[in-house]
């Protein structure tokens, strides 16, 4: 028989470890602890409206074209990829803008008309960004750090890129408009990370968009989920919602199956968890299955940040909001020491609005538009009682937008909701209620991450942000191509459970 696997999660890392799993000949069985699949892709439906929870920015789409040539099949033919233009819409507390865009004629220009004299320190900037692209992600995103010689082997390739540097001061040896480092260092915080001391081989966010370029799927991130869900079911995946996993099973040092919460035991030769790591190893496992501090070090990873969310549909268009739009506050470097350092609520907002309607009109009903703002905020450490600042915060951040970008807005507003940092504790069971799992600082990447195959546990394997190479849509989707290399031989798994049992 087929070796059985199963999967925790169904978010973009679970489905990409299934179709993988299914590719190599194993049986997979998909278990998601919500009511809908997607994870942090899910969707939320109010009434006409249907949100995106996230994440809703393309880049990289080979990666999903990958996942579909797996099983023999063609991506066009489940999902659509739209292009995004402008990628993202940056406008700044002085009133001005900056389109931030692919092509180098049109970014040159925007450059110049913003900072002329930045012009040839950006084209330097950008060189730099592509060699470390090469190193980072072409090398690298979808190699295994299982042994620190792994780690030493890249040490002088970074430190010849200076990649050990945070992404802010890297780009600030090249750009002297304040402006424009905001606009150029503001990347890591999608996939969680301080650009203040995020290191600089992240820099290689900005070559992976200007690459391959910014795509929406259309009919949203939940068509996409759902054409995952459609080609691995069509391949004889099982996927199960409704059904939180509270232990997984280990027997003589092996991963032998889950227990879920109402009691039922599943086995397994394998199991892949694209849940966090952290609540793996301190809540999910015997801990006489872990070497010793093993649970006490995750306990003691620095989780990243948090987000805001609010949700709202209006009776109006606004036509002359972009896809992706950048609103930066008054500050820039404070407001990132509030959020990361310090861990408190600050009054000023820098803030990502998303518009989809701007790119696929479908995501809205007729003559109606439906976004979500995004405010980075404190994780739970914080001891911010959301309960009672949740309402007021999110009328703070409509007021902003109503002055800066979307007049007229609260009066048209048909339907709102939120989520903060308790749903990511609470739904999405997020250590910390971080929105993207570990800080991307130098000390928890690569083999210092999350590995993916679990040192202690033998076929107990990890997928998704908190693992290597990290968050963001590439680095999940590259977490699942690593499990090529992690997984024994074919059969092996199969062999290796039955002399467990």
């Amino acid at each position: 028989m087929k070796p059985q696997a199963i999967v925790i999660g169904s978010g973009f890392g679970g489905l990409a470890a299934a179709v993988r799993l299914l590719a190599r000949g194993y049986r997979v069985r998909v278990l998601e602890a919500l009511d809908t699949p997607g994870g942090r892709a899910r969707v939320f439906a109010r009434g006409d409206f249907q949100f995106d929870a996230g994440p809703t920015v393309i880049t990289a789409p080979y990666l999903f074209d990958e996942l579909f040539a797996c099983l023999g099949k063609r991506r066009e033919d489940y999902v659509e990829f739209l292009p995004v233009d402008p990628f993202y819409r940056c406008k700044f507390d002085d009133g001005e803008s900056f389109d931030y865009v692919g092509d180098d004629e049109r970014l040159l220009g925007e450059i110049e008309r913003l900072s002329p004299k930045d012009v040839d320190g950006y084209r330097k900037l950008v060189r730099h960004a592509e060699r470390i692209f090469d190193i980072g992600y072409t090398e690298l995103a979808d190699q295994p750090f299982s042994r620190l010689s792994d780690m030493l082997r890249i040490v002088p390739d970074l430190t010849r890129l200076s990649a050990y540097r945070s992404v802010y001061s890297l780009v600030e040896r090249y750009i002297k408009d304040d402006r424009l480092r905001q606009v150029l260092t503001f990347e890591p915080l999608l996939v969680g990370g301080n650009p203040m001391r995020v290191p600089g081989i992240y820099l290689l966010i900005h070559w992976l968009e200007r690459k391959w370029g910014v795509h929406f799927a259309k009919g949203g991130t939940g068509a996409l989920v759902q054409a995952l869900i459609r080609l691995i079911e069509e391949s004889g995946a099982e996927l199960e919602v409704n059904a939180p996993v509270d232990e997984i099973l280990v027997k003589n040092g092996s991963a032998r199956g889950v227990r879920l919460a109402d009691g039922r035991e599943l086995t397994a030769d394998i199991v892949v968890a694209n849940a966090d790591p952290t609540l793996v190893y301190t809540q999910m496992i015997d801990p006489r299955a872990l070497s010793f501090g093993r649970a006490a070090r995750a306990k003691n990873k620095r989780q990243s940040m948090s987000l805001f969310v609010g949700y709202f549909g209006t009776n109006k268009t606004f036509e002359d909001t972009r896809h992706h739009t950048i609103l930066l506050g008054p500050r820039y470097q404070g407001l990132l020491a509030d959020i990361f350092d310090r861990r408190t609520l600050a009054d000023d907002f820098s803030l990502y609005l998303h518009r989809p309607a701007a790119t696929d009109r479908s995501m809205a009903p007729e003559g109606h538009d439906a976004f979500y703002v995004l405010s980075p905020v404190p994780n739970q450490k914080s001891g911010i009682s959301w309960g009672e600042v949740s309402e007021r915060y999110f009328d703070a951040i409509l007021g902003e937008l109503e002055e800066r970008e979307l007049p007229g807005l609260r009066q048209s507003i048909v339907t709102k909701f939120s989520v903060d940092p308790r749903y990511f504790e609470e739904d999405l069971r997020s250590k910390d209620g971080a929105a993207f799992g570990l800080e991307p600082v130098l000390h928890q990447s690569a083999y210092f991450r999350y590995q993916n195959a679990c040192p202690d546990v033998m076929g107990l394997y990890f997928v998704g942000a908190n693992t290597h190479p990290g968050a963001g849509l590439p680095g999940v989707l590259c977490s699942a191509k690593v499990l090529e290399h992690v997984l024994p031989p074919f059969g092996a798994a199969h062999t290796a459970a039955q002399g467990a049992a």
